[in-house]
């Protein structure tokens, strides 16, 4: 079985890094997408987020030189989870751990694509 997904978007806020156990680093940021559309003669537009996680390495280079409002390309593993909050509204999220991110657009040192090489995630 093989599933992969590609997003391309912007962060909503700045990356977060923290340490597994063993040393290992790992970065969380989120990716907004946006969607275009037109209904009933009337444009509209939506956005869908994902919650990207970033492993050794690659997450260390995210970390650093991602930042809120920047474009990015993300290639991994998507997984979804739905769920209910005490208030009764139903809430879902898009999760995906990242096997490649690619930089896209201008950052604020002046770069204009950087990819960040491949990585395996952690087998757990």
């Amino acid at each position: 079985m093989f599933q992969q997904t590609i997003v391309i978007g912007r962060l909503g806020k700045d990356p977060e890094m923290s340490y597994l156990p063993d040393g290992q680093p790992v970065t969380h940021f989120n990716v907004a997408v946006n969607e275009k559309f037109k209904s009933d003669d009337k444009n509209g537009e939506r956005v869908t987020w994902f919650e990207v996680t970033a492993w050794g390495r690659q997450a260390e280079t995210c970390n650093e030189y991602l930042a809120k409002g920047r474009q990015v390309m993300v290639r991994g593993r998507i997984s979804a989870s739905a769920w209910t909050t005490q208030e009764g509204q139903p809430r879902a999220s898009l999760k995906i751990s990242a096997q490649e991110v690619k930089f896209l657009g201008n950052g604020s040192n002046g770069e204009s694509e950087d990819d960040i090489p491949p990585e395996d995630e952690p087998q757990s």
